[in-house]
Parts: structure tokens; C-alpha cells; sequence
């Protein structure tokens, strides 16, 4: 039989297979640090215990946090907490470089829609953007028909409601919903671990391993960088040079310093791609010497 490695604990795992879970332990020769949620495997059942013989091959494998087979990030913001634009940037950054699709998704619209403009103007060129409220319930629908069919994965910082959003997508209380610090408009990590929640064919992996991510985990060479901006690719022939870096060149030969200082392109997010670009270039030459 084959199924989806959906909850994880030590070493016990639940496998859905169809419209049912099994409990399952890994065969003696399969390491349970090897399997990840979101893995397709295979299982038997032996006497009164189900065993994981096989793991399939994966299209993907992310180690913090722990999944596997992600088609799809769901980059969750809201207008508080604040949001802090540089781990968006880093978590698309690390969604294109493993294959996987970028969603932001625009949380607690009753609260405030002035993030909207600005979200529209910076990314909704290259990424979908969806706009919804978790209480109000506005555009779940919207939400619900981009999720179906794939397995995605909730990030972004603590607070910005990531479980609130599972709960109402499944109409349940499973995921603990996370509180937020009056004191300083901050999240308190509530999610205790990987675990997938299902229902007919939406799969989120809900995971606290995403509220921050280190640049130096990107698996990105610091001359490769500007390839992973979209937004920037659409005018890299019209630098002068094809192996612009968009820092180092002279104003008159980058099209694209020129379009952030005409703003078209958004000033904030080229600061921030300077200070990726300065991190991973500094991790090369660590390493390269």
C-alpha cells in the first residue's frame, strides 16, 4: 500500500492512505530520521504492527524545517505583528530555489488594508497575492480553491495568524492558535511540530520552522542571486553588462538601479536584495576562501 507520511513523533508515524490513517513504524532498516512529513511511502502490515518498507522518490526535501514533497509556501502577513519584509523576501528566496511556488497571503484584512498597496506594488508582479481575513472569513473560499491539489506549507512570522487560517480552512480547532505579545505586537510560537492537516484534497503542512530563515541556509551562490529575482530578470537585458550583479555597476549601466530610483521598482526591496547579496557573498568567500 502506498500513503502520505502525515504526523511524525519519534519514532511513530501516520500514514493516510486514502480516506484512512495508519500508525506505522519504520522497517528495521529504514532510519526513522530518514522519513520526513510529506513523504509518499510504501507500507505492509506484519502481524499487529504496520511497517513503513519504502520511501519514494521525493520532489523535494526541506531539514528545517522537516517536509517533504511541498508544491506550494504560503507566505502569511498581517498588519500586526509588523511585518518584516526581509524574511518574505528570504522565504521566496528559498521557495524558487527548491522548486517550490510562492503565495503571500494578506491576513486580518478587518483590522487594516494599508499593507495591500504596498504588497501589490513590491510583489504581485511576480508572486499571487491573495487577500483574506481568518475572522471575517473573507476570501477563504479564494484560498481554498488555491490549495487544493497540492501540499503547502504555512510560513511567516509568529502571530500573523497561520493557525487561525488552518482552523477555518478546515473548520475544526486542531492547530493551536497562536497568541500575540501585547507588550511588543510579537509572536509566542505555539506549533509543536510537523504535521499535515487534510481535508479531501487540500494537504497543509502546518510547522514553526519557518517564522525566521538564516541567509547563509540559502543554497543560493551569491553570483546567482539576481537570477532569483523575477522581478528584476524581466529587464537584465537591458543592463549593459548580462552578468550584472544590480550593486557594483555603474547607475547609467543597470536598468535596474535606474528603475528603482524612477520608482518602479520598489526602493525597500532593493535595499534588502543588497543585504542578502552581501550575506551570501560573504558565506562564499568563507568557504571558498
Amino acid at each position: 500500500m502506498e500513503g502520505i507520511v502525515i504526523k511524525k513523533l519519534s519514532n511513530d508515524f501516520w500514514v493516510k492512505v486514502g480516506d484512512e490513517v495508519k500508525k506505522c513504524k519504520p522497517r528495521g532498516n529504514l532510519k526513522s530520521s530518514g522519513i520526513y512529513v510529506g513523504d509518499s511511502v510504501e507500507i505492509e502490515e506484519a502481524q499487529s504492527t504496520i511497517v513503513i518498507t519504502k520511501v519514494n522518490e521525493r520532489a523535494n526535501i526541506l531539514i528545517r524545517p522537516p517536509i517533504a514533497n511541498l508544491s506550494q509556501l504560503i507566505i502569511v502577513v498581517s498588519p500586526i505583528p509588523k511585518p518584516d519584509f526581509l524574511i518574505v523576501d528570504k522565504l521566496i528566496l528559498f521557495a524558487y530555489s527548491h522548486g517550490i511556488k510562492p503565495i503571500i497571503v494578506i491576513n486580518k484584512q478587518d483590522i487594516s488594508n494599508e499593507l495591500n498597496d504596498y504588497i501589490k506594488f513590491a510583489y504581485s508582479s511576480f508572486v499571487d497575492v491573495v487577500f483574506v481575513s481568518a475572522k471575517s472569513g473573507e476570501n477563504i473560499n479564494k484560498l481554498q480553491d488555491i490549495l487544493k491539489g497540492h501540499i503547502s506549507a504555512f510560513a511567516g512570522q509568529s502571530a500573523v495568524g497561520k493557525s487561525a487560517l488552518i482552523n477555518i480552512l478546515f473548520n475544526n480547532s486542531k492547530a493551536i492558535e497562536g497568541t500575540l505579545s501585547k507588550k511588543i505586537n510579537r509572536g509566542k510560537n505555539t506549533t509543536r511540530h510537523s504535521e499535515i492537516y487534510y481535508n479531501d484534497d487540500i494537504m497543509i503542512a502546518d510547522t514553526s520552522g519557518f517564522t525566521s530563515l538564516d541567509e547563509t541556509l540559502l543554497p543560493i551562490p551569491y553570483y546567482e542571486l539576481p537570477f532569483y529575482y523575477l522581478d528584476y530578470n524581466v529587464y537584465k537585458n537591458q543592463c549593459k553588462y548580462t552578468s550584472c550583479t544590480h550593486i557594483n555597476e555603474p547607475y547609467k549601466d543597470c536598468k535596474i538601479k535606474q528603475l528603482v530610483k524612477e520608482n518602479k521598482l520598489d526602493e525597500n526591496r532593493y535595499e534588502r536584495y543588497k543585504k542578502i547579496y552581501d550575506i551570501l557573498e560573504k558565506k562564499w568567500v568563507k568557504t571558498h576562501g
